[in-house]
């Protein structure tokens, strides 16, 4: 990413605009990328969970914890800044949990 940075400071001072934008552009998308690994990192500690939970019959105080830490995180992470959009959208968490 120091890269990147340092041609998106490079296109900004050379008034190489278009440049600059795709390199936003491509910034943004590996900040999306890393949230979603979050996400899904989050998301197999929950699924983990709720399968020893199923298996086991019982549900002990720090799995309980494990499990609404997981989806706490997994909320918070998934609102994008603008506090209006989702990084995972409601059609795309079956795909998801699947995967």
């Amino acid at each position: 990413m120091t890269q990147e940075l340092i041609d998106l400071r490079n296109s900004i001072l050379e008034a190489r605009y278009t440049d600059a934008l795709a390199i936003v552009d491509e910034l943004e998308g590996m900040s999306r990328q890393a949230i979603l690994r979050q996400i899904q990192s989050f998301l197999l500690r929950l699924l983990l969970q709720l399968i020893k939970n199923q298996v086991e019959q019982r549900l002990t105080n720090s799995w309980a914890a494990s499990i609404s830490d997981s989806i706490r995180q997994i909320k918070k992470l998934n609102l994008q800044d603008n506090k209006t959009a989702y990084y995972v959208k409601i059609e795309e968490w079956e795909a998801m949990i699947e995967e």
